[in-house]
């Protein structure tokens, strides 16, 4: 029996995939529990259409993140730290931190917890930090640290 799948299952495939089981798993345990529909003909069309969508989503996706990773590698932020006399900072500098100066500089909003700073930051001076955009894009940032 072929039908396909509307949620992941384990073992089995992802969502909207056409997949072949028995006939009593399909019947019994799949369908009743609308993890996946007969492959009917019309639900196949349907099903190719979401791909073509969802694929379109992913590009447009991938465009944006493009234009967000070209501003970001524009320019090096500027951090303001408290520091001693001998240059090293009070604290150290945290991805909160590079998310609000990328927020005020940039002018985008990236979550801090796809943030991470590559070397530990306790004085003054050029270090660099990571952004994980998901599906396998990420970018290095320059940040420079400075005092205030």
């Amino acid at each position: 029996m072929q039908v396909i799948l509307i949620q992941d299952v384990n073992n089995l495939g992802g969502a909207n995939e056409l997949v072949s089981v028995k006939n009593g798993y399909g019947r019994n345990y799949l369908i009743p529990r609308k993890l996946a529909v007969e492959a009917s003909p019309s639900n196949i069309t349907m099903m190719e259409e979401k791909k073509k969508q969802q694929a379109k989503k992913e590009a447009k996706l991938l465009a944006e993140i493009n234009s967000v990773i070209a501003v970001l590698k524009d320019g090096a932020l500027k951090i303001g730290a408290k520091t001693g006399t001998s240059g090293k900072i009070f604290g150290s500098v945290t991805a909160v931190q590079i998310a609000r100066a990328i927020r005020d500089q940039k002018g985008y909003e990236i979550d801090r917890r796809r943030i991470s700073i590559i070397d530990e930051v306790k004085e003054l001076g050029t270090y660099k930090a990571k952004i994980d955009f998901g599906n396998g894009n990420e970018t290095e940032v320059d940040f420079e640290v400075v005092a205030e």
